[in-house]
C-alpha cells in the first residue's frame, strides 16, 4: 500500500478528487496518509477531518521558510509518505524540501506548461488570445512550474468563455489528470531523461520505430 501526503492552502478540490478516486478504486493500492495545510482556515482541512483523514495545520506565517519546510518534511516522514501531492499549496518549496523527495512531489497547474506558469494562468491565456488551454501535472523541481511533465489535458477556449468558465472546465480535467499521473508515478514504469518523462510503453514504441527506420 502506497501512502500519499497532500499539501493544500485552500479548498482542496484536487485533494477531494484524489480521495474520491482512491475510494472508487481508480487509484488502487494507495491511501492518503496525511493532509497538511499552512492555513488553519483552509476548507480542505475541514473536509479531510470530515472524511476521517489525518489532518495537520502547520502555520507558515511569521516563520522562516527553512523552519517551516523542515516541520512539513518531518510530518511527511513520520507518516511514511511515498508520494507528495500539491493540491493548491500556495507556497514555493525550497530546494532542500524538493531534494528530500526526488521525483516524488507532484503538482498540478492550470495551463499547458511551459506556457503561463505562476498565478492567474487563465488571465494570461486570455491576454495572449490562445485558442487551446488545459492543465499539466508535473514533477516539482527547484524552479516554479518547471519539472518534467507527466500528464497534460487540453481544453479548447470557446468564443463564449470568460476566465471563470474556462477555469471551471479546466478544473474538471485537472481531477482526471491528477489521478492518471498518480497511477503512472506509483506504477514506476517511467524514466526521466533530461526534462522528458518516458513511460515503458513509449520506450517500447520508440524501439519499434527505430527498427522500422533501419529497415528502410
Amino acid at each position: 500500500m502506497k501512502s500519499l501526503g497532500i499539501l493544500l492552502s485552500g479548498r482542496g478540490s484536487n485533494f477531494v478528487a484524489i480521495a474520491d478516486s482512491i475510494d472508487a478504486g481508480r487509484i488502487p493500492g494507495a491511501r492518503i496518509a496525511v493532509v497538511i495545510s499552512n492555513k488553519a482556515d483552509a476548507p480542505g482541512i475541514a473536509i479531510a477531518r470530515q472524511r476521517g483523514l489525518e489532518a495537520l495545520v502547520i502555520p507558515s506565517k511569521g516563520r522562516s521558510r527553512q523552519e517551516h519546510d523542515r516541520e512539513i518534511v518531518g510530518a511527511l516522514n513520520r507518516h511514511s509518505v511515498d508520494l507528495v501531492c500539491l493540491a493548491g499549496y500556495m507556497r514555493l518549496l525550497s530546494p532542500w524540501f524538493v531534494q528530500q523527495f526526488p521525483q516524488r512531489i507532484l503538482n498540478i497547474h492550470s495551463s499547458l506548461l511551459p506556457a503561463f506558469p505562476g498565478l492567474e494562468a487563465q488571465e494570461k491565456a486570455f491576454a495572449f488570445g490562445v485558442k487551446v488551454s488545459g492543465c499539466t501535472v508535473h514533477f516539482v523541481d527547484e524552479e516554479l512550474d518547471h519539472g518534467a511533465i507527466i500528464v497534460q489535458k487540453t481544453v479548447p477556449v470557446l468564443d463564449t468563455d470568460d476566465e471563470q468558465t474556462l477555469a471551471a472546465r479546466i478544473l474538471e480535467h485537472e481531477h482526471i489528470a491528477y489521478t492518471e499521473a498518480i497511477n503512472l508515478v506509483l506504477g514506476g514504469n517511467f524514466e526521466v531523461r533530461g526534462r522528458r518523462l518516458e513511460t515503458s510503453i513509449q520506450r517500447a514504441e520508440g524501439r519499434v520505430q527505430k527498427k522500422e527506420r533501419g529497415k528502410k
